[in-house]
């Protein structure tokens, strides 16, 4: 395993793309401790910044307070990254496989336009969570995002395909534009849920106020819930097959689009 411990806390955001095993894997000690960062508009080596134990692995552990440390796991393909503490922006962006982990919190972009892998912060995450970057027409096309606290706005922006599971409150426009994929909210979301999404699913554990342009269809339990329920118990979110059932709205209406957002409703309510 390869550790690295951050210094110093930074007040200025520092760049740092080769983190992720991808880069770091092939490289003996001293390859790791050169390698380029950017704090603000100046290179500096990796060593500058972080304390290096061990040669280059497909095993990462990083230690600190990241939050000013962006774009961790940009593009990984394989391997697995464990971070304890918070990280900064662009965590995960474009990744293609591999395994992320973060105790603590996360902010914005995490896994944008991400593809494949996983993604699990036991924290709170930021906005844009698996989103499209700006001026891009698709956002997260595959893999698994997990966050156990809450989240921001625009979650899910443009996504096409992929798992976004939040355990707290999120804020407005949960999967805009959304294109595919499915989201759940175990405890809600603010206004505009589902905006101009054309495909997709939302499952919401609380109640949400929906926008006009959503049709109200059938109570029932789909045969898919289950599917995700016990893929969920593992991160320990539970999502409830009995007890109730799940109220359909058809939407957006405006784009026009086919997607759906499923309500949970308990029995007697």
């Amino acid at each position: 395993m390869l550790t690295l411990t951050l210094k110093s806390s930074l007040t200025v955001p520092l760049e740092a793309e080769c983190l992720s095993p991808d880069v770091l894997a092939p490289l003996a000690h001293d390859a790791v401790r050169a390698l380029p960062v950017m704090l603000g508009k100046r290179q500096h080596r990796l060593d500058d910044h972080f304390t290096v134990e061990g040669d280059g692995s497909d095993e990462i552990e990083l230690r600190g307070d990241l939050s000013k440390v962006k774009w961790i796991g940009r593009l990984m393909t394989r391997g697995r990254v464990a971070i304890t503490g918070n990280a900064g922006m662009h965590l995960g962006a474009y990744m293609k496989g591999g395994t992320i982990e973060v105790t603590g919190n996360v902010t914005d972009w995490l896994g944008g336009e991400m593809s494949g892998g996983t993604i699990h912060v036991r924290g709170s995450a930021g906005q844009q969570l698996g989103s499209a970057y700006r001026g891009s027409a698709s956002g997260m096309s595959g893999g698994t995002i997990i966050v156990n606290g809450s989240a921001g706005i625009e979650i899910g922006m443009r996504m096409k395909r992929g798992l976004i599971a939040i355990g707290g409150p999120v804020r407005d426009f949960a999967g805009l534009q959304m294109k595919g994929g499915t989201i759940v909210l175990m405890s809600g979301a603010e206004l505009r849920t589902g905006a101009w999404m054309q495909r997709g699913t939302i499952i919401s554990l609380k109640p949400l106020k929906l926008m006009p342009t959503f049709a109200t269809a059938a109570l029932y339990n789909p045969s898919f819930i289950g599917l995700y329920a016990k893929h969920l118990t593992r991160f320990g979110l539970a999502l409830p097959t009995a007890g109730g059932g799940y109220r359909r709205h058809l939407g957006d209406s405006s784009v026009p689009g086919k997607g759906e957002i499923l309500v949970w409703q308990p029995t007697g309510e």
